[in-house]
């Protein structure tokens, strides 16, 4: 976050959005009003009506093991990279940036915030981005695996299709890995540069003996957490399904919110709930008021990142004014 400038310092114009970021909150907003032909508003609005105590509180507290798991990984990862991140910093950082992705469209600005202002911090812009992208490229690949174990020991909508989506992801690591191995070990192309950037920063970042462990069982603790909280959004929502029977609904949505096509994280997440529950035995609108509750504690349990900001500003507003 830049400090307040002074009354003679010129205010820059706001950046104007590109096409991309437009069509990503267009998409989102065109998800959501398909939804609202098919089941209506009401699913919307009943869901959050349910929301009570303990389900605040149950999202507090889950979203603080998840928010701290996700700081002590990218304090890990930055740390193979050669940049000094205390925990301390990284958990205000990353409760900040929950609330920014929670609240702005696209669902990663408060990703790309973090990561230039820890790269401003540490002195380095570049290493402190890759440090983000290699940790939320982490987590994702660790979603990703236990995603694939187990909507194959439970059963869901997506289950025939399996083993063709495990194949094209081994494909896909497989080719990665082949593409490192064939990496140039010199030459001075963009190209050869950014590939030998990008091995040595995962051989250092990611797979390094003092990094890999905490990387994987930080990234499954989240997931864990994630899981638990959209839990306790279908129970509020109203959904008694066995819990061997939601789990995979869950992590369909979950993995639905990886699609850059939102609203403050609304829109794919809620589209693929509606079919999941439906395709399930379930009614789309169950699926529809679950994700919307987990939605609305997602955000309550990111509203300390709110106060980080405010302190911020404070901060920065007093160093301004003692200036």
């Amino acid at each position: 976050m830049a400090t307040a400038a002074s009354p003679a310092a010129p205010v820059a114009a706001p950046a104007a959005r590109s096409p991309w970021a437009w069509a990503r909150t267009l998409g989102g907003l065109g998800v959501l009003a398909a939804l609202v032909w098919w089941v209506g508003t009401g699913p919307f609005l009943d869901g959050l009506r349910l929301i009570d105590g303990p389900a605040l509180a149950a999202a507090l507290a889950i979203g603080l093991v998840t928010t701290v798991c996700c700081a002590w990984r990218w304090a890990l990862v930055a740390g193979g990279l050669g940049v000094r991140l205390p925990i301390g910093t990284a958990v205000a950082h990353c409760y900040r940036a929950v609330f920014l992705n929670s609240t702005l469209p696209g669902g990663v600005l408060g990703d790309v915030h973090r990561a230039v202002r820890h790269g401003r911090d540490a002195g380095d812009v570049s290493r402190g981005i890759r440090a983000v992208v290699w940790e939320r490229t982490a987590g994702q690949v660790v979603q990703l695996v236990i995603a694939v174990v187990v909507l194959a020991a439970l059963p869901s909508p997506v289950r025939p299709c399996l083993p063709a989506v495990t194949g094209t992801l081994l494909a896909v690591g497989l080719g990665l890995v082949l593409l490192a191995r064939a990496a140039p070990r010199s030459g001075a192309s963009r190209w050869g540069r950014a590939l030998r950037t990008a091995v040595t920063d995962v051989r250092s970042g990611l797979l390094a003996r003092r990094t890999w462990v905490g990387v994987v069982v930080a990234s499954a603790v989240v997931v864990a957490g994630h899981l638990a909280t959209f839990v306790v959004a279908a129970r509020t929502a109203g959904a008694d399904a066995p819990l061997a029977r939601l789990v995979p609904l869950t992590l369909l949505a979950l993995l639905a919110m990886g699609l850059p096509a939102n609203v403050g994280g609304f829109g794919p997440r809620e589209g693929v709930a509606a079919w999941a529950f439906a395709a399930a035995g379930l009614t789309a609108a169950q699926g529809v008021a679950a994700a919307m509750v987990y939605g609305a504690l997602v955000l309550v349990a990111s509203l300390p990142g709110a106060a980080v900001l405010l302190l911020r500003r404070l901060r920065d507003t007093t160093a301004s004014t003692d200036r």
